[in-house]
Parts: structure tokens; C-alpha cells; sequence
């Protein structure tokens, strides 16, 4: 049994996913591991992993406009303020609570060398900060 770890770097234009697929493919690739299990964690409380469609565009604009109808940012409601936790601003608070609905963590099978994704997967970091940020991503690949 091997171990093996890796930190990616990923830059989000802000609230949105970010496909970072490729990095994360030829990364396991390179370890030359036929058999195993791809763990991947995100370092932050303000984005999140996720596995969904990577062939339609308009299906994550959908994802992302279904958070923010899910979780609002407070933008002055009527009868006072929403959240009380607002440090960095109106999307601090449901930048963490949509971060806990999806989590900040995936695992993957790794079989016969490949990551066992479906056609139309692709592994993305949900931003849910209104500006850019770069994120940092461990991987822990452990196998034979």
C-alpha cells in the first residue's frame, strides 16, 4: 500500500464552481497507482467541493442560482438584519452555511488507474466568496 499527497492551488472569478478536473487526473496519474481511493480536501470555510456536470455550462448557473435563492445573502431585510455574523460583509455568513451544505470533501475511486468518474463528471470548487479568491485543495491518494 503507497500514500501519496498534493496541494493545488485553484483562482475562482468569485461566487461560481470552478472545473479543476485535468490538474486532479494528471496528478493520480502520475503516482502510477492502479487501485485505490482519492481523497480530496478543501482548506477553507467559504468554498466547497462538489462532483456534478461538466458538459452544460447553464447547469452550473443553475446550481449557483439555486444557493443563492436556498441561502440569501443579507441585503438589509425588512425587520432587521438577517445574519448577525457579517465581518467580511453580506456574503460572510452564507458563504459558511452554503459550505456546510455541500461540505468541504470528496473521495474518489481510483480503478484501473483512472479516477471513477462518470462521463458527464467533473470535480469543481464551489466559490461561494463575491470576489476571487485562491483556494487551496489537499489530495491524499492512498492505493497499490
Amino acid at each position: 500500500m503507497r500514500q501519496a499527497t498534493h496541494r493545488l492551488s485553484i483562482q475562482t472569478r468569485g461566487k461560481g464552481l470552478t472545473e479543476f478536473t485535468s490538474p486532479v487526473s494528471a496528478w493520480v496519474e502520475a503516482q502510477e497507482m492502479e487501485t485505490g481511493l482519492l481523497t480530496l480536501w478543501c482548506a477553507h470555510t467559504s468554498a466547497s467541493l462538489a462532483v456534478t456536470e461538466n458538459a452544460s455550462p447553464e447547469v452550473l448557473e443553475y446550481i449557483a442560482e439555486a444557493f443563492e435563492q436556498l441561502v440569501p445573502e443579507d441585503r438589509g431585510q425588512p425587520g432587521g438584519q438577517r445574519y448577525i455574523h457579517s465581518l467580511e460583509g453580506p456574503d460572510d455568513m452564507p458563504s459558511h452555511i452554503r459550505t456546510l451544505l455541500t461540505g468541504p470533501q470528496l473521495t474518489i475511486p481510483l480503478v484501473e488507474g483512472q479516477l471513477a468518474l462518470g462521463t458527464w463528471q467533473g470535480i469543481f470548487l464551489f466559490e461561494h466568496r463575491t470576489r476571487p479568491h485562491r483556494r487551496q485543495v489537499v489530495l491524499h491518494l492512498i492505493g497499490d
